[in-house]
């Protein structure tokens, strides 16, 4: 998901920052279905009655001076809990919440903020069983409210394992209302991994995902893609997902400038990181 908030501000301090990043990290140990890719979700759900806590951070760093969002970073917070309602079906209810820091080129004001963006209900149901066909498929959709907010976003999962190997494929799209849903926009994203497990505790491998907006569905504005690695540590009640995804490519259709003649900085970032802790009750 692609959160862009303006609402439920508050000031951030570097105390706030460092509550939510230890709480990330620092989850104690509570089988584990983990994750192998941070962007890219795999067609297996969870087993029917299985509980588990997940907390997401991502960062969403460097934008330009040209756009006026200079040394711009946005940490997204997302605290999960989901639970296997059958063998098939898994639901998960998030809290949102996210931490935007730019400084104002033009001002030399640095302009920080938190925001509340809602909760979601995310839903995934697994079509075929990857353990049963040659292709595994999911189908997902999470409906998100926060007020003056909300979005609905829909996802088509393939993936398999082939050995010590797994690949997942996804496209994405999502409509999202703002502007006390006065107002609306879509995105569309496709996305890939692939990994390779080195034992019983490791994975990594590449994930590379291409991300578009399209404003009131009546222009294209822009397109990202990044690409970078991605690495898994598991035990048997916990473990722990990073990808690191440097935007390789990008370009601004409606010739805003961004600083870049390679990369979109006005919609999107240089880098996209993302750390995902699972714990499994």
């Amino acid at each position: 998901m692609n959160f862009s908030s303006k609402h439920s501000t508050v000031r951030l301090d570097r105390w706030h920052f460092l509550a939510f990043f230890c709480v990330a990290i620092c989850v104690c140990q509570a089988g584990a279905s983990e994750h192998f890719f941070a962007y890219s979700y795999e067609p297996e759900t969870m087993p029917q009655n299985a509980l588990e806590y997940e907390q997401w951070v991502s960062l969403r760093a460097g934008r330009s001076a040209t756009v006026g969002q200079e040394n711009y970073t946005l940490w997204e917070l997302r605290e999960e809990l989901e639970y296997g309602i059958t063998d098939r079906y898994t639901v998960s209810l998030y809290l949102n919440e996210s931490a935007e820091n730019f400084r104002d080129p033009m001002t030399g004001n640095n302009d920080s903020s938190f925001h509340f963006d809602g909760v979601s209900l995310e839903n995934r149901y697994m079509v075929l069983n990857p353990a049963e066909h040659a292709v595994g498929l999911a189908l997902y959709v999470e409906p998100r409210y926060s007020g003056d907010q909300a979005e609905v976003e829909e996802k088509i999962i393939l993936g398999q394992r082939h050995g010590d190997w797994k690949w997942a494929f996804n496209i994405t799209h999502a409509t999202e209302w703002s502007d006390n849903l006065s107002s609306r926009e879509g995105e569309f994203e496709v996305s890939v991994g692939m990994v390779r497990f080195l034992g019983h505790h490791w994975s990594a491998g590449l994930e590379a995902r291409d991300h578009n907006e399209l404003p009131d569905y009546a222009r294209w504005e822009n397109t990202a893609l990044y690409f970078g690695p991605v690495a898994t540590y598991r035990q048997e009640k916990w473990w722990v997902t990073l990808a690191v995804t440097p935007q390789i490519y990008g370009v601004n259709f409606i010739g805003v400038p961004t600083g870049s003649n390679r990369l979109d900085l006005e919609g999107h970032e240089r880098w996209n990181s993302r750390l995902i802790v699972g714990v499994s009750f």
